[in-house]
């Protein structure tokens, strides 16, 4: 088995859309030059040799797949539980089909250390960090990505600092502070708030774990590759049952990417018989991958622009597709589904009585999902990437 590492440092990137070497955070220059936001990431590993029942779970459970060769650095992140929903008539919501025999469950990420799924990319992204002999990390974070960098970056014993904009809850600017961000709020939105960072970047040299630049390709590519691992945990944990589908909620699909990554490398190595359906969950006000895929040409969908309208599922929103989530979604026969904030809500309501706390976003694939029920006889997973109690000091979504 070969790993996606090198004793020198974390391994070369290549654009994912035209193969040329990168250097650097932005993405590839010659194809942002088209108008078109295409990250560069490092080989996809080999899993060669390695067993399925004996994956511990989590980005460090087989460290040699990271594109990183310095020690782990880790919170116990990983190894999230998957919950089954019911999926009675009544939970399936007005004008969807009724129960078809399918099985509708959720992968929490929300049991991470800090509560959501960005714990697995900060981990390693972190360790990346490191391996530079980096002493400052940056984000530009509405939330979720800020907090996971403070803790890892506290972990690591690296200073911290997050760019934000006016639209964060409290209890998530309370998380970073706590954690030990140094927040810098800046008016006038996430551009405003990414050209900050990109600043910050250029002028003092701190490592960035967030995608800054624009048009967004995406986040850092080696924190990126924490997200395999949530495909390497789906698999081990339905062993010889086929996943029809896992639906990702998605703004710069660095989730969706990732775990359609670990997909390929488990296939390519025949751990699994067949790899899922990726699809792309996005709130109606905010969906470009939705109106992407109504183009039959490919090159018209990675040249899509809509208006990204604020929605209750604050951290999702682009107005454009990053070209990672469009080759994610090609790759695995895919597709992209938008609904309304209204449907979200609901769900997000209806998870809760089943005991499920999930924020606002999360809801957005769970309602997804349900929708894929009807076209699949097998099994549906949506990522429920973080924790609802993150946005309970405003109420619940909607509320």
């Amino acid at each position: 088995m070969t790993t996606a590492g090198s004793a020198q440092g974390p391994s070369s990137l290549h654009c994912l859309r035209c193969g040329q070497e990168v250097r650097g955070f932005t993405g590839c220059p010659r194809c942002a030059a088209e108008g078109i936001g295409a990250n560069a990431m490092p080989p996809l590993a080999d899993l060669e040799g390695l067993e399925l029942s004996s994956y511990p779970g989590g980005p460090w459970g087989w460290p040699e797949t990271l594109p990183v060769s310095g020690p782990p650095v880790t919170l116990g992140e990983g190894g999230t539980p998957t919950i089954r929903l019911r999926t009675d008539p009544a939970a399936l919501g007005d004008g969807l089909a009724p129960e078809c025999g399918s099985e509708l469950w959720v992968k929490y990420e929300g049991g991470n250390p800090t509560g959501s799924h960005k714990d697995r990319a900060m981990a390693v992204g972190v360790a990346a960090a490191l391996e530079t002999g980096a002493d400052t990390v940056v984000a530009a974070s509405s939330g979720n990505a800020g907090a996971a960098a403070a803790a890892y970056a506290g972990r690591a014993g690296l200073r911290c600092v997050v760019f934000t904009d006016e639209g964060v809850p409290p209890a998530l600017a309370a998380q970073m502070d706590l954690l030990g961000a140094e927040q810098v709020q800046v008016e006038g939105g996430f551009l405003a708030r990414n050209a900050a960072m990109a600043r910050a970047v250029e002028e003092h040299g701190w490592y960035p774990l967030t995608s800054f630049s624009a048009p967004s390709p995406g986040g850092n590519p080696y924190a990126d590759e924490g997200y395999k691992s949530v495909a390497y945990e789906l698999a081990r944990d339905f062993a010889g049952r086929r996943i029809g589908a896992v639906v990702v909620p998605t703004c710069r699909a660095d989730l969706l990417s990732g775990i359609e990554r670990g997909f390929r490398e488990l296939s390519a190595a025949g751990l699994v018989s067949a790899a899922p359906r990726m699809v792309a969950a996005e709130p109606a006000g905010a969906a470009p991958f939705t109106a992407a895929l109504r183009h039959a040409d490919r090159a018209a969908q990675e040249r899509t622009r809509v208006e990204s309208h604020p929605t209750a599922a604050f951290s999702l929103g682009e107005e454009r597709p990053c070209w990672q989530g469009l080759d994610a979604l090609w790759r695995s026969g895919g597709t992209a589904v938008a609904v309304a904030e209204k449907e979200f809500v609901a769900e997000q309501r209806r998870l809760a009585e089943q005991g499920l706390l999930l924020e606002a976003s999360s809801a957005v694939a769970v309602s997804v999902a349900r929708r894929m029920l009807r076209e699949l006889p097998e099994l549906v997973v949506a990522i429920g990437t973080a924790t609802g109690m993150k946005e309970l000091a405003s109420g619940p979504a909607g509320g």
